[in-house]
């Protein structure tokens, strides 16, 4: 169960909001094996001067058609289904017309005892979904 935040910069189209929504989420699903139904994404949008996303030296430009995603989610996965995830979010990206160099990912682990989805309970390290007390709890 990740929590993806989608920034953007102002000036999509709700329609267009939604197919980068849309695009980020089946790329989690099909990479991370989650189910279809755990989708927890906030997005946000910002006048284009509130995100600032250089080239970290690389060599390129963005446009103000920029996304920057955070992945928070459970830690545990190999660097190959990272490398796997931001691969297949920049090309579904890319089928809803955001350039792969206007794709920028941030991924941030944690482990069961992060997680609180509602009445003010851990589930996770309680047990309710799908992984042991013990192991949560660890």
């Amino acid at each position: 169960m990740p929590l993806v935040r989608i920034d953007l910069v102002k000036g999509r189209s709700e329609d267009r909001i939604r197919a980068v929504a849309d695009a980020v989420h089946t790329a989690v699903v099909e990479v991370l094996a989650i189910p279809e139904r755990d989708r927890f994404q906030i997005v946000t949008e910002h006048e284009a001067s509130r995100i600032v996303a250089l080239d970290a030296g690389l060599g390129f430009e963005r446009s103000d058609d920029r996304v920057v995603i955070q992945i928070f989610t459970q830690s545990g996965r190999s660097t190959e289904v990272k490398q796997r995830l931001y691969a297949t979010i920049a090309a579904s990206l890319e089928r809803v017309g955001v350039a792969g160099e206007d794709v920028f990912i941030g991924y941030v682990e944690n482990s069961p005892a992060d997680w609180s989805f509602g009445f003010g309970r851990a589930q996770y390290v309680e047990g309710d979904l799908g992984i042991p007390a013990a192991a949560a709890a660890s």
